[in-house]
């Protein structure tokens, strides 16, 4: 564009000048060589204009004439380049769709046409080649010649991580990531996967530097490397706990600030400050996470702030924290457990009923059993709580990977990946064949027992739930007044023999019950289980009903 502007100056610059002496007429006298020449001032000014483009063509000429070989090898270098530039792109298109054949093709074609030591992407198709035809050796030993090249350095690292990784060669990936942070930290893939492995190495100053490198270079986005640096420095102040209560609470407070929703920072911090005897402010960053989202460490914590306070005043933080989330089932859990430890048995069961309401979990179910267990003591009542609890869904707990933790961990077991352990509910297991061993098992080969061989007539009883009898409790014989008689037929097997022998049994029949139109609902809330439990009959007579079996 400049250059035309500039083309159109001067052509409009020859204009004005002609334009002027057009206006201003002259005369202009040459004698040369004993001749005079006489001529117009515009003639003399053509002229002049002409003989200079003519000195100019002439040059232009000469130029193209004596450069003429050069300009034509040039020509066909260039045709030459471009069909191997042609040849590179459609073989690195062949490597990534998954061609060998054509990869190949391209890869000898480009070898031909390009030199490596122009253009070191040849290199890379070679190694892509490489790989997709499984020849690991050649592809591993390219990369590393890339590698060595520093214009290609960070690619040649990245393939040789990978290939690490592939094989499952931590430590020389490691060493790859960071060879690749330390030359260049600009990189996303090797920040993080440098700062993995120094996390699992513990090495959390080393980690945290390297972090807080990459966010100043813009490598990481700024939520997720504050939500990384929280992390980090939780696990340092881990360390700390013990050791160095003091440092481990500065740690903890500074991850509450980058995320103040890091329940193992603010448990860390609330512990160091304890040691300190400073309970207000332990209890005002329990409260803070409390109100954020309900947690049952931070309730454990909380109510059992200090050693020496008896039951009742444990029970008066956890309606404290009540108060602070109300309808939340974590904290009607938290107060019926602290009510059952101080004996207020019906509050505890109001407490986790409505609990089991909101959220029923096994955990709640397992509370009621223990509630029932001190209040009542009835096996059946308690037994259907556990039943319960074996149906419910389980306990949220710290999960990463499918793998379940005690405690919270910043590091994965698995797969090593920091800030990987979240509060949720474990996947549950799903259902398969009946092992020995299991409870299904049991259940059929409770049903596989032979038949009992006296039986009593009893009424029709609402359908209930199949459930497995206590093992070493004799079966509750039901007792029957005497109203009206009838002969019934049963079958009971016989002493020596594999069949059963019909025999005739004289049973009493006492009048079904009128049916009530409250339905028994699971889970039960103040009415009778469905087990009643194993009542003493010993000292009453087994039967009333007279039968012959011979």
């Amino acid at each position: 564009m400049i250059r035309i502007l500039f083309y159109v100056l001067i052509v409009l610059a020859l204009g004005a000048g002609f334009a002027w002496l057009a206006d201003r007429p002259g005369e202009l006298s040459l004698i040369w060589q004993g001749s005079r020449v006489e001529m117009s001032l515009m003639v003399a000014a053509t002229l002049l204009a002409s003989l200079i483009a003519a000195i100019l063509i002439v040059i232009w000429l000469v130029r193209v004439v004596w450069l003429s070989p050069h300009s034509i090898s040039r020509y066909f270098r260039a045709r030459k380049r471009d069909r191997g530039y042609q040849a590179l792109s459609t073989g690195l298109i062949a490597a990534g769709a998954g061609d060998s054949a054509l990869a190949r093709k391209m890869t000898a074609r480009t070898r031909g046409l390009l030199s490596s030591d122009q253009e070191p992407l040849i290199h890379l198709l070679e190694a892509q080649t490489a790989l997709i035809e499984g020849k690991y050796d050649d592809a591993r030993k390219k990369f590393e010649l890339m590698a060595d090249d520093p214009e290609t350095r960070e690619l040649g690292l990245r393939g040789l991580y990978l290939e690490a990784k592939r094989l499952g060669a931590n430590e020389a990936a490691r060493q790859f990531a960071e060879r690749a942070a330390d030359k260049a930290p600009h990189l996303p893939w090797a920040t993080l996967a440098a700062l993995d492995y120094r996390s699992q190495t513990g090495q959390w100053d080393e980690a945290i530097r390297l972090l807080d490198q990459s966010r100043a270079s813009h490598v990481i986005d700024r939520t997720q490397a504050d939500r990384k640096k929280a992390v980090l420095l939780t696990a340092r102040a881990m360390e700390k706990l013990e050791a160095d209560p003091k440092g481990a609470r500065d740690d903890a407070l500074a991850a509450l600030k980058l995320a103040d929703d890091l329940v193992p920072a603010g448990l860390i911090a609330a512990k160091a400050l304890f040691r300190e005897d400073n309970l207000r402010k332990a209890a005002s960053i329990l409260e803070k996470l409390w109100k954020q989202e309900p947690h049952p460490e931070v309730a454990r914590l909380y109510v059992r702030a200090r050693s020496g306070d008896s039951a009742l005043d444990r029970l008066k933080r956890a309606s404290k924290l009540e108060a602070l989330r109300p309808n939340n089932s974590v904290a009607l859990a938290t107060v019926a457990e602290s009510a059952l430890e101080a004996r207020e048995l019906s509050l505890a069961r109001s407490k986790a009923e409505t609990a089991a309401r909101i959220q029923p979990n096994e955990g709640i179910f397992l509370l009621l059993a223990d509630i029932e267990e001190a209040d009542t003591g009835d096996d059946g009542r308690i037994r259907h709580w556990m039943n319960q609890a074996l149906k419910s869904p389980r306990d949220p707990a710290w999960t990463a990977d499918g793998v379940t933790s005690p405690e919270w961990l910043p590091v994965s077991p698995v797969s090593g990946r920091l800030d990987a352990f979240e509060w949720k509910q474990p996947v549950g297991q799903i259902a398969g064949p009946v092992e020995e061993g299991t409870l299904d098992a049991a259940d059929a080969a409770i049903r596989s027992l032979p038949p009992v061989a006296i039986f009593h007539q009893r009424p029709e009883p609402e359908p209930q739930p199949e459930r497995a009898e206590t093992p070493g409790k004799p079966h509750p014989v039901a007792e029957t007044p005497e109203k009206t008689e009838e002969v019934k037929t049963i079958a009971v097997p016989a002493p020596t023999e594999s069949v059963i022998v019909p025999q005739t049994v004289k049973v009493e029949k006492k009048p079904a019950p009128e049916k009530t139109e409250e339905a028994v609902v699971e889970p039960f809330f103040g009415r009778p289980p469905d087990d009643p439990g194993v009542r003493d009959d010993s000292d009453k007579p087994l039967a009333k009903a007279s039968f012959r079996l011979f």
